[in-house]
């Protein structure tokens, strides 16, 4: 039984680790929101997590291996993708060509903050569920 070895919990823990990620580069570009010449950076990962996934397509088959010789089949077993840090090199805010504004950058660092207490809220639900049906108690 893969209950905390499953894709699903797998890819809760992407995101969690995405979020953590994200909090620092969200907090390294407000750290710099006055250095000339720097240019902010963000983290992709949902958008990556949902291509390995398949996209939005609802008809694609998955195979299930039950044996480690087994070849994948469909988008049922592929690998939790890890984040990427990307730099935004297009944009200006200032004359010193720096492109961080820090009130964006206030309002991403709320909503990933929401993020992670959501992600943690449903790990810790997840947990409690094991546990309940381990213990047999209701």
């Amino acid at each position: 039984m893969n209950l905390l070895n499953g894709a699903s919990f797998k890819r809760m823990e992407g995101a969690v680790q995405a979020a953590e990620l994200r909090h620092r580069v969200i907090s390294n570009n407000v750290a710099n929101a006055e250095t000339p010449h720097f240019k902010r950076t963000e983290v992709l990962f949902e958008e990556l997590l949902e291509q390995s996934m398949g996209g939005n397509s609802l008809t694609r088959l998955a195979g299930r291996t039950t044996d480690a010789r087994h070849v994948p089949i469909g988008v049922g077993n592929s690998a939790v993708p890890a984040a990427k840090v990307i730099t935004d090199e297009t944009t200006s805010m200032t004359h010193s060509e720096n492109n961080v504004d820090i009130e964006r950058e206030m309002s991403l660092l709320a909503k990933n903050q929401l993020s992670y207490n959501f992600y943690i809220q449903q790990i810790n639900h997840d947990v409690a569920m094991m546990r309940t049906a381990i213990e047999g108690r209701g």
